[in-house]
């Protein structure tokens, strides 16, 4: 079978800017998650803002505590990615094949995206899970991959995914504005460019940070109160905080969290978090594309040279 180097360029470029935006980003991240994971109790919450789980970290000494799960995080970023980019490039371009079309819609840029993100999510899961849990474990006592993941059955471990495949809308959203608007301006510095020379034309690091942040934020706002309940499901158990009343130990569903939220917190609880989240998924995502789109020239002339070294027949190596 052929391998597809156009979408194995994607998706190593697209894995490798995940790797180093979530490397860079992590303790931001752990912050943000457990603040998303605290739920009030009797008319108060453990942290009111987010920089109390910071001043946490720092009173107690614990603060390399923030980087608990990094490489859990790291494995599930570049997994995640990679499988998302590769199917999303290959699904789009296997489209265009079979349609016949030049272009790709908005409507079907959706509906590639949303496969792609089904495929990621069913094959990550568990170390999304396992991830969440070990940000949300007391700072200190976060437990490896393994203990994590096999102290509880297979099922918990895919715990949220139900709304991992909702929030395949996210990433949908998110690169379908991307890249409609990076089709737009890289046809616009095209009709501009004097002499009508055909080189191919990359966008500059600004411009793709400043593209990533727009559309994450779109895609943030719009998905934002099922991200919540996908991390109060995901979240460690409260005994594993030493909080009781953190969250409820039978929240394992999305409508049983949602009531919780509903109940104890009201209709800004499924805000709770909102600045938050577009504070450290926007600066990822800006981050991820940016590097992406800086590497993948480099990404594409390593994987030519790859093929190139695979398509040349062994008898002529040897005579070289």
């Amino acid at each position: 079978m052929a391998v597809d180097f156009e979408s194995l360029t994607e998706a190593t470029s697209g894995a490798i800017g995940a790797l180093l935006s979530t490397t860079i980003l992590y303790p931001l991240d752990t912050c943000k998650t457990r603040f998303q994971a605290d739920i009030r109790t009797q008319g108060q919450a453990k942290y009111r803002y987010l920089s109390d789980v910071l001043l946490e970290a720092i009173s107690t000494g614990q603060v390399l505590s923030l980087y608990q799960g990094l490489g859990t995080k790291n494995l599930q970023s570049f997994i995640s990615q990679f499988v998302y980019f590769y199917g999303y490039s290959y699904f789009k371009k296997l489209y265009l094949r079979r349609s016949g079309a030049k272009f790709i819609g908005t409507k079907e840029n959706l509906i590639v995206a949303a496969v792609a993100g089904a495929c990621n999510a069913i094959m990550t899961q568990p170390l999304d899970t396992a991830s969440s849990r070990m940000q949300t474990s007391a700072f200190g006592k976060s437990k490896g991959l393994w203990r994590t993941l096999s102290e509880g059955t297979w099922s918990e471990a895919f715990d949220g995914l139900g709304i991992s495949l909702l929030l395949t809308s996210n990433p949908a959203i998110q690169y379908t504005v991307f890249d409609q608007l990076k089709g737009r301006m890289l046809k616009r510095q095209q009709s501009n460019k004097v002499g009508g020379h055909s080189s191919k034309i990359a966008l500059s690091a600004f411009s793709a940070f400043i593209l990533g942040a727009v559309s994450k934020s779109i895609a943030t706002f719009l998905t934002y109160p099922a991200i919540r309940c996908k991390v109060m499901i995901q979240a460690a158990d409260p005994d594993d905080d030493g909080s009781k009343e953190a969250r409820p130990k039978s929240s394992k569903t999305m409508s049983s969290v949602a009531y919780a939220i509903w109940k104890r917190e009201g209709l800004p609880g499924f805000f709770k978090g909102l600045e938050a989240q577009i504070l450290k998924t926007v600066l990822s995502s800006a981050l991820l594309l940016m590097i992406k789109e800086k590497i993948t020239k480099t990404t594409w002339v390593l994987m030519l040279a790859l093929q190139r070294y695979l398509l040349v027949p062994r008898g002529r190596l040897k005579n070289a």
